[in-house]
């Protein structure tokens, strides 16, 4: 697996690269760095362990479980529930470490562990690199100090979690949701039971589809990553829209009452500006990432908001949110954090929120979303090339500026180096996709021939 720990904890095939041994060795690691780091403070450390429907995550809980108890952590364990529940207990109960056992998005096969601290935040890339340090030299034969008779951890289910959880997003919203009828796509995944509830008791008629998880087929052609059955059953149905999440249910993706997509871009800018409306959104900014559609920033300007991006990933967006003191960030897929209310991105709790600002407002969702205009985008990946070059190639630097001098304001240029393959990504936006796909193309010509 290379490294361990990706940018959302560590994840793979479960039996094959994520084994139960490691799981294992993984809970006692981080138990001794976090207490090694002061996160315990001297008292008896508690955490909260969590996982999504997979099979797989039956017996990876049993051996995070054993191997946090072993290393003298008491462990609450509180079944299947969101990534973000997770998240929301650990903080809410006081407890020193937080355990999510999901692959968010990914098929069946695969599953995760993602570590959360005191509060329910993320890990540090520090802290995840003394984890798997820490592993490795256990792994290796190192002695550790194992607790004996009473200072071994002991073991509860935590059954009051999903009324917890359920509770505290109905306490968020700012109007109840009565006179809407929403379906909502659960992905077979950890918030089939959460969502439907929650968006019950604030009053919409719902309809549920993917909301029935056998440990197999999590994600398997619904949710949030395939969004072509809740578009038919929105129309089906005559529902005002529909809400997806995906496996783990830190993502909210939506569709219009026609069927047509709304994606996270424009999500968020529907959120920004209803916080701002109420004061909420602080710095007048947003966060995305360099990936959030040009229209986004664009229709952001227009309206007076600032938008800051950052690199791939929620937990880019989640550091310049914590850095900067802002309250509202996220990524097209569908991660959005607002962070008063949350520690990580909570797909049931935007979808609430998105629901709340329909209500209110008594505009549909179409209306609300045509705030921002997509751009055209495409995204070509070129294989088989000296990707570290993208930065250095003169040749390909006097492309791009040329590329952008064609776009405009009006469009614009990314370049990506791939994190795992040989390859280059080229993506390039324009008022016309025509003309997206012609400089796309002639930027990929250039990629090869420059770093071939």
């Amino acid at each position: 697996m290379g490294r361990l720990f990706g940018t959302d904890g560590v994840r793979g095939v479960a039996n094959a690269d994520l084994t139960a041994e490691l799981a294992l060795g993984l809970s006692v690691a981080a138990a001794h760095v976090l207490a090694e780091a002061g996160t315990f403070e001297g008292h008896r450390a508690t955490a909260v362990v969590g996982r999504d429907p997979r099979a797989s995550g039956e017996f990876l809980e049993a051996a995070v479980v054993a191997g946090l108890a072993s290393a003298g952590v008491d462990v609450l364990r509180v079944g299947v529930l969101p990534t973000p529940a997770v998240a929301y207990l650990t903080g809410a109960l006081g407890a020193d470490l937080g355990v999510m056992l999901s692959a968010s998005h990914n098929a069946m096969p695969d599953n995760g562990i993602k570590f959360f601290a005191r509060g329910g935040h993320k890990l540090a890339d520090e802290l995840e690199d003394r984890i798997e340090s820490t592993y490795e030299e256990h792994r290796t034969g190192a002695p550790w100090d194992r607790p004996t008779g009473s200072g071994v951890g002991r073991v509860s289910d935590y059954t009051e979690g999903f009324e917890k959880y359920v509770s505290h997003l109905i306490g968020v919203l700012p109007n109840r949701l009565d006179g809407l009828k929403i379906v909502l796509d659960e992905a077979h995944g950890a918030a089939a039971y959460v969502s439907p509830e929650a968006f019950a008791r604030a009053g919409a008629e719902i309809v549920t589809i993917g909301a029935e998880p056998d440990g197999l087929n999590i994600n398997d052609g619904c949710g949030s990553t395939h969004l072509g059955l809740l578009k038919a059953a929105v129309v089906e149905h005559g529902a005002d829209f529909g809400i997806a999440h995906d496996g783990d249910a830190d993502r909210c993706l939506a569709v219009d009452g026609s069927g047509a997509e709304v994606d996270g871009d424009q999500i968020l800018a529907v959120l920004a500006l209803a916080m701002r409306e109420a004061g909420q959104l602080r710095e007048n900014t947003v966060v995305g990432t360099v990936m959030s559609n040009l229209g986004f920033k664009l229709a952001m300007e227009g309206e007076g908001i600032q938008v800051v991006q950052t690199g791939v990933g929620d937990r880019y967006v989640l550091e310049s949110m914590k850095e900067h003191g802002y309250a509202l960030g996220g990524e097209q897929s569908g991660h959005v954090i607002i962070l008063d209310h949350a520690t990580t991105g909570d797909g049931t709790l935007t979808g609430l929120l998105l629901a709340a600002r329909v209500a209110a407002t008594g505009k549909s969702l179409a209306e609300l979303a045509g705030v921002m205009q997509r751009l055209p985008q495409v995204l070509i990946n070129v294989p088989d090339v000296d990707k570290s070059r993208v930065t250095t190639s003169a040749e390909l630097a006097l492309a791009v500026t040329d590329a952008e001098r064609e776009l405009g304001t009006t469009g614009r240029v990314l370049l990506r180096s791939s994190g795992t393959e040989p390859l280059v990504r080229v993506m390039v936006e324009a008022a016309d996709i025509e003309q997206a796909r012609a400089v796309a193309g002639r930027l990929a010509d250039v990629v090869k021939s420059a770093l071939g």
